[in-house]
């Protein structure tokens, strides 16, 4: 433990002089929704909002890079990734804004979804499978998303900084992909059922019916509660993170099981099979979780499980590149 800590705080014998790939990730992200900004700016419910998070996530990124370019160590590296980790929760809620502005595809996806399963299984899975420890079980593994993507990045800063696959390209893939995600949900406006069912109602989900809601989720973002027992703990803690941050937006492809996909093939990557066991069981969980608490429908977790293979290859070549 002495040996970690001391690390942390030695100055690195070659510090870094450009931006770390982390950073080119915002920067690229922010380059490309000022450009839909700068388009579409007439239509946009909150521009200046929008224009100040921007201003504020670069000015932030520059204090960093002047504070690690004064102390160049393990320390002052990680606060640089862990700062732009945390704003994504600032990144979430924006691409609401931009989304909004499209017409909603839910009835698409619902009818795909009825055509594909002959039912609708964010309806139903709840329905087969009612009994409490299940259902805290799929809470847990929802819960459990935020966990996993802080225990692989502190993993692979304690114990795999400086190796081929080390902490600066794992930041890189796991950030850089949360922002191609963030891209398809402004491209697709999906919401999921638990906002569609209480748009247009259960009756007509029950009957197959999916009627067009239009832009209805410009100005509406009420969802339904999450099926399952109401007093688990961990059903708490998934209704308390939806109440805080949860938007009309964000349902296909799924992120959660997208980036609980490659959270699990960085950990294969890493060469710790311990570690990888340990994320295996609450990957399952997630990615069943989504439909069961009716966060997405099935062909959301399916299309996130393959994009999520897809963007990790695609993003371990490019980190590659990167490093060089």
């Amino acid at each position: 433990m002495k040996a970690y800590i001391t690390d942390i705080f030695r100055r690195d014998k070659k510090p870094r002089k450009g931006l770390l790939p982390v950073e080119w990730a915002v920067i690229g992200y922010i380059v490309i929704t000022s450009a839909v900004m700068m388009l579409c700016h007439d239509r946009l419910t909150n521009p200046d909002a929008m224009l100040d998070l921007r201003v504020r996530a670069v000015a932030t990124m520059l204090l960093l890079f002047l504070v690690y370019r004064m102390i160049p160590c393990r320390l002052t590296n990680f606060v640089r990734v862990g700062v732009q980790m945390l704003m994504l929760v600032w990144w979430y809620p924006d691409t609401y804004e931009i989304n909004r502005m499209l017409p909603n595809l839910d009835h698409v996806f619902a009818a795909w979804e009825q055509d594909i399963f002959g039912c609708q299984p964010a309806l139903l899975f709840s329905e087969y499978v009612p009994w409490a420890w299940f259902s805290e079980l799929m809470d847990l593994g929802y819960a459990s998303y935020y966990p996993m993507i802080v225990l692989t990045v502190l993993f692979f800063f304690f114990f795999r900084y400086d190796d081929k696959m080390g902490f600066r390209r794992a930041s890189f893939i796991i950030l850089t992909s949360f922002f191609i995600y963030y891209l398809a949900f402004i491209s697709v406006p999906v919401t999921g059922p638990t906002f569609y069912f209480k748009a247009v109602g259960m009756e007509n989900i029950t009957q197959g019916i999916f009627p067009n809601v239009l832009d209805y989720f410009n100005t509406h973002q009420e969802c339904l509660p999450s099926p399952g027992y109401a007093d688990g703990f961990f059903y708490g803690l998934v209704e308390d993170a939806k109440a805080a941050g949860e938007r009309p937006t964000a349902a296909f492809p799924s992120s959660h099981v997208g980036i609980s996909t490659i959270l699990l093939l960085l950990a294969w990557r890493s060469g710790c099979r311990r570690f990888f066991y340990i994320l295996l069981p609450f990957f399952t969980l997630m990615f069943f979780a989504t439909v069961y608490i009716q966060a997405h429908y099935a062909i959301d977790a399916i299309a996130g499980l393959v994009s999520g293979v897809a963007i990790y290859f695609f993003l371990l070549l490019v980190s590659r590149n990167m490093e060089r």
